[in-house]
């Protein structure tokens, strides 16, 4: 056969498979990482569709990949699987399957076809989250590094509404936030008030049954709106960390429910979770503001390792009582949890630990340096530090928040930095809005408090580290109680200096840029490149931090 020929033989080849795909109505096109949604029908009614139906699609992919989905109860008889292909340019063929006889659930299948995707969301773009190879950073799937900058509007997913979650993810991409860390329900078994996103006192009900303990009657309404309220983040390339019912002081301090849910419940909820949301970028928080011993921690933990086909980040968040019990606790102390923010630590479905160093406007650095030394290695962060003017108008206001992103990360919470504000992370609807507690807001709304000075200086750090590969990033041995040192080998130096003065830095590879950064602004001064023989010893204006990056930029994938 000529060489015409065959390539008119292969055109014919191409033009039969691609009418063959158009007739096929079973075959669909999605691009990769977009979520892709089908919808089923079930024949046979439920008294609780919720507690009763387990569901569930598989995608094969011709080379014999196969991706696991649980699907979820959305209302009526309507059921929903989403997915998302990790893969371009492949046909994944699908197939349900249910722990009932329903010939609308089970048994369906169908074809879908992935496409390189073609939109500007980075986050789609560079690829769902994973852990790094050295365990410390979220990176995405191409490798792109993933400097966790984190915001905590705990109460957004139940206070929200889609015109003020716009506003407020509007403010939070400008300034740099790329996560915000959400109470997926409100916890509290006691607190009152209308089912109302508008008025005082007001909430949104994600189960009706909460109030009497259980997670069973769940609202497929509530989470209607969440999708919409969780589209509207990530449209703005904010990654929501998922938190399915809180620990500790929860909204209003009104005996959280995360404390003594009945496990089989708290898995199942962690399940609708990863159903409903895991088709996008998200992260896991699956014990927050507690010890991380609770109820379902570690059911839930192992159900997202086996579930979660993409295997995005899970974690616990702690309350600050890691070493010894709150002030004013009566109980016996031999029996307290003190939990030393490293519970589960050889859990293989553990990626990450967050500290929290409590609302006393103390910066307090050596938790983050131990959880960084624990072995083995779970990624650490600061995930709550003193929220700007918690309880006082003065409180860990402006540059104090600077400072402490900056100190907590070259401390040893690598994987990123948190911020917080009082009245945001309550969502106050307006600025006397009565019903919380003096310690724990301050005179002013969510849309006040977003405005806070304070929220600029976490967005700025991520910004000025943008464009270095600080994944695995580690604690250099050359820094001091002053100034904190960070290395990635010889490639890379980030020092930071609170007071400015003179940096001392021995074995500094040659020839690497040096930028001095004024981290209040973001300006930065690039300076003559190291050499063999000097330029190790660097002089700052003292009285005014500084961070001093030695280190070449790289090309992002």
């Amino acid at each position: 056969m000529n060489l015409k020929n065959e390539k008119s033989l292969w055109l014919l080849c191409l033009g039969i498979l691609m009418m063959n795909c158009k007739a096929d109505p079973t075959i669909e096109t999605v691009g990769q990482w977009d979520s892709y949604e089908i919808s089923f029908g079930a024949d046979q009614s439920y008294g609780n569709p919720y507690t009763e139906v387990e569901f569930f699609a598989e995608f094969t992919d011709e080379h014999g990949n196969t991706h696991k989905r649980p699907g979820f109860w959305d209302g009526e008889d309507i059921w929903k699987v989403r997915f998302a292909p990790p893969e371009a340019n492949r046909t994944y063929s699908w197939e349900t399957f249910a722990n009932v006889e329903d010939g609308g659930l089970a048994g369906k299948k169908g074809k879908v076809l992935s496409t390189p995707y073609q939109g500007n969301n980075q986050l789609l773009q560079k690829g769902f989250l994973t852990m790094s190879e050295g365990k410390r950073n979220v990176m995405h799937r191409n490798g792109s590094p993933f400097l966790l900058v984190g915001d905590t509007p705990w109460a957004l997913p139940f206070r929200g509404t889609v015109e003020s979650v716009a506003a407020y993810a509007r403010d939070r991409q400008e300034k740099g936030f790329n996560a915000t860390l959400l109470m997926t329900v409100q916890p509290d078994q006691e607190v009152e008030g209308p089912d109302s996103r508008t008025e005082d006192y007001g909430f949104g009900r994600g189960f009706h049954d909460l109030k009497d303990g259980h997670l069973n009657e769940l609202n497929t309404e509530y989470f209607q709106l969440l999708d919409e309220l969780l589209k509207i983040l990530h449209e703005h390339e904010i990654v929501p960390v998922l938190q399915p019912v809180f620990q500790g002081y929860g909204w209003k301090g009104k005996n959280v429910l995360g404390n003594e849910a009945v496990p089989e419940e708290y898995v199942r909820y962690t399940k609708y979770l990863l159903a409903r949301y895991g088709a996008m970028p998200v992260m896991y928080l699956i014990s927050a503001d507690g010890h991380g011993k609770e109820p379902g921690i570690k059911e839930a933990g192992e159900m997202l390792l086996e579930w979660d086909t993409y295997g995005q980040p899970r974690g616990i968040h702690y309350n600050p009582f890691d070493e010894s019990p709150p002030s004013g606790y009566t109980g016996d102390p031999d029996k307290f949890p003190n939990h030393g923010n490293m519970s589960y630590q050889e859990e293989e479905w553990l990626n990450f630990q967050w500290c929290q160093t409590g609302h006393g406007g103390e910066h307090l650095l050596h938790k983050v340096e131990k959880m960084y030394r624990n072995t083995p290695t779970k990624a650490a962060a600061n995930g709550e530090p003193t929220y700007e003017r918690i309880g006082d108008p003065d409180k860990a206001t402006g540059w104090w928040q600077g400072h402490e992103a900056w100190a907590q990360w070259t401390s040893g919470g690598t994987m990123g930095v948190v911020y917080g504000a009082a009245g945001l992370w309550n969502w106050k609807l307006r600025t006397e809005e009565p019903g919380f507690a003096a310690w724990s807001t301050t005179n002013a709304s969510w849309e006040e408090a977003t405005a806070f000075e304070g929220s600029k200086y976490p967005g700025l750090f991520g910004k000025s580290l943008q464009g270095y590969d600080i994944t695995d990033i580690k604690l250099s041995e050359q820094g001091n109680d002053s100034q904190k040192v960070l290395n990635k080998g010889d490639s890379l130096y980030v020092s930071y200096l609170p007071e400015g003065g003179r940096l001392q830095l021995e074995r500094v590879r040659a020839n690497l840029p040096v930028v001095f950064l004024d981290p209040k602004t973001g300006n930065t001064k690039d300076q003559s490149e190291t050499s063999s023989e000097a330029n190790k010893s660097f002089d700052l204006p003292e009285g005014e931090p500084w961070v001093v990056i030695i280190g070449e930029k790289i090309t992002m994938p």
